[in-house]
This record gives structure tokens, sequence and C-alpha cells, in this order.
């Protein structure tokens, strides 16, 4: 396929190119520049008036809660999302697996509409509830990145004990690695050190909550001495997410032992627990990507999670932000951080990508198009999305 006359963000700075041609062959950018004749047979298609960007990378979610949309509004984060005794576990205990499917995929046709091409699950429910996922997506033309998880978790006194993993869980854990991209742990508060270091030997992606609310580092020194994210860390994750309470030093630990970390700024307020400091972890060296979190309190929407992250975090800190930096977190970054060759509009990437409608009424004269993807665009402005080289949703 033969893409002329867009414009278009290209490579890892989003460079604002006002003309330019793409083509695409098999699902990746074979060449990108301003004079491309086509091949025999090859399908042209005229651009004009198009913002080409690289598709969203919405890089945590939890899209098992889409059945729970907005339960428990006035609970404690423990309360509403607790592993263990949250509503959420229980409700997703007492949801027939037809239902979680049937849920799980409108969020996921909800995303393809928004933007987003590829998302990353933490998954509940053990080896079952990545195959209720995988089920889920079997017709969805979305790139998913599922991260598993044994149902096991540590009390108080077993984390002091230093209790070890569970042998008759061990083949469960062994089975969830080989089904799906990895793991997802709840958080090193439901884990003993042992338990995080026998996550630490599995083979593909690991991943880690850590340091989302005042409570759980309160709790993690408490009990062990050490800060929830030094234990988190201890499981040598790829990446972290949340952060929202981690110090400067832990901050500065992280950018040395991990790929980055997965903010996810609408969720933490949804539950009244702050903003993430993306300055703060900016200095200290992280990369960041940007994640809409748990469907149960937040609309997987990146274009209000970068509208929202923008504007906050400039009102916190009173002074300006490049936007292209926040549309790099919902892009370029989840990329980077999960070393996949996404996030990018670049010759060998792979073609997965928004048309925007430059003459959409909310964007028209588009003077600063990262600011205006930032904070002017929606849905609505979306005229097609592609995922691997095809045309999932609309039309150009």
């Amino acid at each position: 396929m033969l893409i002329k006359n867009v414009s278009a963000l290209l490579g890892q700075e989003l460079d604002f190119t006002q003309k330019i041609n793409l083509q695409i062959q098999n699902d990746s950018f074979k060449r990108i520049q301003t004079n491309i004749h086509p091949n025999s047979n090859e399908d042209v298609v005229d651009g004009e008036g198009l913002l080409v960007l690289p598709g969203f990378i919405n890089a945590h979610t939890h899209i098992g809660d889409s059945i729970g949309k907005d339960v428990t509004l006035d609970s404690s984060v423990d309360k509403k999302i607790h592993p263990v005794f949250g509503a959420k576990s229980k409700i997703l205990k007492h949801t027939s697996n037809e239902n979680l499917e049937n849920f799980m995929k409108n969020s996921c046709y909800s995303m393809i509409q928004k933007g987003i091409t590829t998302f990353v699950d933490f998954r509940e429910g053990g080896l079952n509830g990545v195959t209720i996922l995988k089920n889920a997506l079997k017709d969805v033309p979305i790139r998913s990145i599922i991260l598993g998880r044994v149902e096991n978790y540590s009390s108080t006194s077993e984390i002091r004990k230093n209790q070890p993993f569970p042998k008759e869980k061990n083949d469960e854990l062994l089975s969830i690695i080989k089904k799906c991209d990895g793991i997802g742990i709840s958080g090193a508060n439901e884990n003993s050190n042992s338990v995080l270091n026998h996550y630490s030997k599995t083979t593909k992606i690991r991943a880690i909550h850590s340091a989302e609310t005042k409570q759980s580092t309160t709790k993690s020194k408490k009990i062990t001495g050490k800060s929830e994210t030094i234990r988190a860390l201890s499981m040598k994750p790829h990446f972290v997410v949340h952060m929202t309470y981690a110090s400067k030093s832990d901050l500065h630990k992280t950018a040395q032992k991990t790929q980055g970390i997965v903010v996810c700024p609408r969720a933490n307020s949804s539950l009244a627990e702050g903003i993430p400091d993306v300055d703060l972890m900016k200095k200290a060296g992280c990369t960041l990507g940007l994640g809409t979190d748990n469907v149960m309190v937040n609309s997987p929407d990146m274009f209000r999670e970068m509208d929202f992250l923008w504007k906050v975090t400039m009102g916190i800190h009173k002074k300006r932000i490049n936007p292209k930096e926040i549309l790099k977190m919902a892009t370029v970054n989840g990329g980077k951080i999960l070393k996949k060759n996404i996030g990018v509009i670049g010759i060998g990437k792979l073609a997965d990508c928004i048309f925007i409608d430059k003459h959409s009424l909310d964007l028209e004269p588009m003077h600063n198009p990262h600011a205006s993807i930032v904070h002017r665009a929606s849905e609505s402005a979306i005229k097609a999305v592609m995922i691997g080289g095809k045309i999932v949703h609309g039309k150009i």
C-alpha cells in the first residue's frame, strides 16, 4: 500500500512533516519519503488532509474490570481493587466466563476506536484468567501483551517469615508464562522476598505495581523496613507501574534497574491517591509510558489521559511542558519500555498508526500538531486506525 500526501509525526522524536508518502509492505513501513513511485498492482491512497501518528500504546490496563464500571465509587483503594478482599476480586469471581469475555471484547473495540493499537494487560485469575482474555481477543484485531498472574498472595506474617513460593503453584506459573507474554504482579506488599526472587527467575516480561498509595509505601516499611519500590525491584521487573509515592532515591534506582515506569494519572486521581510526579521521574532518568489502568474506575482513552496529565502537571509545577513529551509517553516510549517494534513511524517499524482529520472542527487550524493531539483531539477526529498495515477501523 502507498499512502500519498499525508502529514506525519515521524521517528523517535515525532518530528512533524507537512507532506510525505508512506509505503507499507506486509505489516511494516518499507519506505518513507517525499516521492515514491508505486509498484505494479499496489494500492495507492491519497491522504491529503490527514495527519498520521503512531498508534497509542496503552501500557497498563486491567480490562477484566470492564464488568464492574463505577462500582464502589466512595470506597478506599483496597476496598475497590485489593487482589484478595477488594470488590473487584469478588466481582470477577462471581461473573461467568462468557460475560467477562463479552465485556473485555467491548473494551478492546473501544480502545481500537480511540486509536489504541497495543495494550498491556495485567490479567488476574491465574491460567483461567489468561484463557478468558485470549478467547475475548480471538476476533479482535488489536495488538495485546498479556501479563498473567498466579493467584498467590503472602500475608503479613508470611512476608515477615519470608515464606517461599508454594511448590504446588509452580506448575501453574510455568503454564501461565508459556501461554502469555509474561507476569504482572500485584505488588511487593502481597509477596515475600523469597516469592519476589522466585518471580525474578522467570524468562519473559516481568512487571509489578509499586508505590501507588501512601498506605502501601508505609506498610512496606512497617513490615520489612524497606521501601516498597526497593522490594519490587528485587523481582527484576522490566518495568514498574504507578510510582506515585516513590522517593527520589527509589526513582534513581528504578531508572538504573528497569526499562521504565508506566504512570496512570487519571486512575490515581479517580482513586483520590494523587498525581505521579513525571517531572521528578524524568529528572531521575526514567523512561515514562502511559496507561489507563482499571476499566472499573477509568475509561481506556489515551486522549483523555494525555490531556489530563499535561495540564495537571503544568498546574502543579507552574511551568510549561512540551506536549511532544506527553505524546511520546503514549507512543514512542511504550515501544521502548516493552522493547517492541512499535510506537514509531519509521522504516522497518510495524505499521500501527492513527489517521487524524486535520480539518476536524476541534483541530483546524492546527498550528502545533503535538499540542492539538494531546489536548484537542478525540475519538471523533480519527478517520482510520491501522494495525500491522491493515485498516481495522474507519477508512482513509
